[in-house]
């Protein structure tokens, strides 16, 4: 009796390829459960502005005589930060803010300088023209004290004298900061580099994981952010469209938590763990190389059980995309090496080899992708030519293997439920 063989399309870079897979090894698929629009972004945002949760309205905030700084996401963020700041600036202007007094400071972190064409494009063509614009300067920052976990907060020093200061930004997960929005916007968005250096080492705590919110890297990032005196944000959320389905306005941390619910509802799936995932990224741009396709890989661990596989379904046509990375890849001869190395030496890029050899160590890891077969090894992952013959790899051990299917892998979140 031949089993039933069921096809599952699974992005791959800006393609598509079918999986046939038989019904019986299919454990579950696994999708986002995303909400009908009903509302347009603008009505959102003006209603979560006058709604905000635990605080003041900005319009009761700010006079006429207040200097404001209104933090916005970078140009490597999905933020629609050009839908943002006409309603914000409706509500600052209600108050009686002038536009002389507001400052637009663009949260770069570590991230490189922007070009003034994607300044432009970020906050709208109207708003450049008429509000300061600036970028976050890593080399003129002020220290201002230090949180309880050791990490030093050193601020840009052009926003330290505002009276008001409004975090901007979206929510989604993030895979070491829980999720991003809220105080993330203030470190690493307008730190030091030995700030945020601090506290990225905390990343590799069992707790630095996606969706949790009570992980050091979160946890250090809102009380830096409190010490400044972050006064108040306004952050949306996103579905995969890149449309707004709702946004939260207020408190750095009672405002973001609502907002983390939303994302939850959306993203967060419960699952028994499964002997194996096959995990698409979604296809390009999340896919465009390995340091990029990662996450989804992040997320799937967590619905696969102990010494159980996975198989990374990423195009990676830009390759590994990160030069740290791809150095520690080839430097670092076993898992354990990456490690040990880690400990003793916080590297950006370098903590991805460090992550992906802790998963290496619990999982099998197969991929498939452009990259070439030593690119893979060195990476600590299992070369396939194609997902039907990792699929094979895994059913020639267990004929019986339970299998999830992840065709959204960076976006959805599977929760343990263990039985």
């Amino acid at each position: 009796m031949t089993a039933n063989i069921k096809k599952i399309p699974l992005a791959f870079g800006s393609t598509q390829i079918e999986l046939n897979i038989p019904e019986g090894n299919i454990s579950s698929i696994i999708l986002p459960s995303e909400p009908e629009i009903k509302e347009g972004p603008a009505f959102l945002i003006k209603k979560a502005l006058e709604n905000p949760i635990k605080s003041r309205r900005l319009s009761e905030i700010v006079n006429q005589d207040s200097s404001v700084v209104i933090i916005v996401s970078d140009v490597t963020r999905p933020t629609p930060t050009a839908k943002l700041l006409p309603p914000l600036l409706e509500e600052l202007y209600l108050g009686g803010a002038k536009d002389e007094n507001i400052t637009i400071v663009f949260a770069l972190g570590l991230h490189r300088n922007q070009t003034e064409e994607e300044s432009r494009k970020l906050v709208g063509e109207e708003i450049y023209e008429k509000i300061r614009c600036i970028q976050h300067d890593t080399l003129r920052c002020r220290r201002i004290g230090i949180s309880s976990r050791g990490t030093p907060i050193e601020i840009f020093e052009d926003i330290l004298d505002a009276d008001v200061v409004i975090g901007t930004g979206s929510i989604e997960f993030h895979y070491y900061a829980g999720y991003s929005g809220g105080a993330k916007s203030v470190l690493p968005g307008v730190s030091s580099r030995e700030s945020v250096i601090t506290n990225h080492k905390m990343m590799i705590d069992e707790k630095a994981v996606s969706g949790r919110v009570d992980g050091p890297v979160r946890q250090d990032m809102e009380e830096a952010a409190k010490i400044f005196g972050l006064d108040f944000i306004l952050n949306v959320m996103l579905d995969s469209k890149k449309e707004i389905v709702a946004a939260v306005a207020g408190d750095l941390v009672e405002a973001h938590r609502q907002g983390v619910e939303v994302v939850d509802s959306m993203y967060k799936v419960p699952v028994e763990p499964a002997d194996a995932v096959i995990v698409s990224c979604g296809g390009f741009p999340k896919d465009i190389n390995l340091f990029q396709a990662n996450k989804a890989l992040d997320n799937a661990t967590q619905a696969v059980k102990a010494g159980g596989s996975i198989i990374l379904v990423a195009e990676c046509a830009e390759g590994i995309g990160n030069q740290v990375y791809e150095c520690w890849n080839r430097e670092c001869r076993s898992p354990d090496e990456a490690i040990e190395r880690f400990k003793k030496c916080f590297e950006f890029g370098g903590h991805k080899t460090a992550i992906i050899a802790k998963v290496s160590k619990k999982f099998r890891l197969y991929l498939v992708s452009k990259l070439s077969d030593e690119e893979t090894r060195n990476a600590f992952f299992i070369p396939m030519a194609s997902v039907e013959d990792a699929l094979s790899a895994v059913l020639a051990e267990n004929p019986d293997a339970k299998i999830h299917l992840m065709p959204h892998g960076g976006q959805t979140l599977p929760v343990r439920i263990d039985t």
